[in-house]
């Protein structure tokens, strides 16, 4: 039995209150779906920046009548340090105060990031901070918080490992290292115990792939099933390490439930492989075939994109030592579980 078996049968066994900001967002939501499964009593908070309402709506239409009195949605802005405090002492079905915050909520996006550095910065480092202070406040038993791979920066050492990264090379990435400064600050100055997990390149069900921000996978899929343009940035050699969603709920709940001894520490999230861009494109081609759909087109190349890194591949090793990370779905395997939902959504 994996020690994320042994979580899961103590959770269920003994439900917690659990706090989900970006509630409403695509990992976000995954986590609420998966926590009222388990029988959890859930608060959510989004203000639906980049959220959507039609997710919460398919958690609900996935989890029982039951699971779902278990969850109360709060709307309101992580800007908003009473927001934040309001949702830290709201009882859910009188229950107790929150045990495990799950911080999911920011502004995603490298370009977004350039495009206008100033709201990333006021949901990313000013939103990070108000949830701190009111988690610290409220005596939370945990916090884990959405870091990201791209705080590795110009480091160019394959694979990434955790204590070791370059200069940012975005506004983004400052956002996210920041993140983590004010986390370790708070560990040494309050005693406040914080586990970061950067995030690669996550995909699965419910990612958003419209907007100028989406990501590669929705955004090409979408594309493919409305017998689009694929526009791949650079010459296609470019590297991911994808982590489909079902890895990554694994480690939210791995490091909530984590022991002291693991906490004030930062992991990688990720597979530990990377794909081509390239090589992705021909496995979304071959995943949409077995959905029935068919796509002929040959990919569109163009420039590099400002602040991305040419090849991206985790150290997973910290992960599976220390939280017990044990990764079940490779990217193809993801892809074949999430396509279908994308050929429903998008149809």
């Amino acid at each position: 039995m994996t020690r994320y078996d042994q979580v899961q049968h103590a959770l269920t066994a003994t439900p917690k209150v659990w706090l989900v900001t970006g509630v409403a967002g695509f990992i976000g939501s995954n986590l609420l779906e998966t926590l009222l499964k388990l029988g959890q009593h859930v608060i959510g908070l989004d203000n639906f920046a980049t959220g959507h309402q039609h997710n919460l709506d398919e958690v609900k239409s996935l989890v029982s009548t039951e699971q779902w009195t278990s969850f109360h949605f709060i709307q309101g802005d992580i800007c908003n340090l009473e927001d934040c405090r309001r949702a830290m002492r709201h009882p859910v079905a009188g229950t107790r105060a929150v045990d495990h915050v799950l911080h999911q909520a920011a502004l995603g996006s490298v370009p977004r990031s350039i495009a206008d550095p100033i709201a990333s910065n006021a949901a990313n480092v000013t939103g990070f901070l108000n949830m701190l202070v009111a988690a610290r406040d409220a005596d939370v038993t945990s916090f884990t918080y959405a870091a990201s791979s791209s705080t590795y920066g110009d480091h160019p050492t394959l694979p990434k490992v955790e204590e070791n990264i370059g200069k940012p090379l975005s506004p983004y990435a400052v956002t996210k290292y920041v993140n983590e400064l004010y986390a370790e600050v708070f560990a040494k100055t309050y005693g406040f115990k914080t586990i970061g997990l950067r995030y690669f390149n996550v995909f699965g069900k419910r990612q958003d792939p419209n907007g100028a921000y989406a990501a590669v996978i929705p955004k090409w899929t979408a594309a493919m099933i409305h017998c689009e343009d694929v526009c791949i940035n650079g010459d296609g050699k470019t590297s991911r390490d994808f982590c489909f969603i079902d890895n990554t709920v694994q480690m939210n709940i791995l490091a909530a439930t984590a022991p002291d001894d693991a906490k004030n520490e930062v992991y990688n999230v990720a597979l530990g492989d990377r794909t081509s861009l390239n090589t992705l494109f021909d496995t979304l081609k071959a995943a949409l075939v077995d959905c029935g759909v068919t796509y002929t087109k040959a990919p569109v190349y163009g420039d590099f994109r400002a602040g991305d890194v040419c090849h991206s591949q985790a150290d997973i090793s910290k992960a599976q030592s220390k939280l017990g990370y044990a990764p079940i779905h490779r990217i193809y395997d993801g892809i074949g579980q999430a396509m279908p939902w994308y050929v429903r959504s998008l149809s």
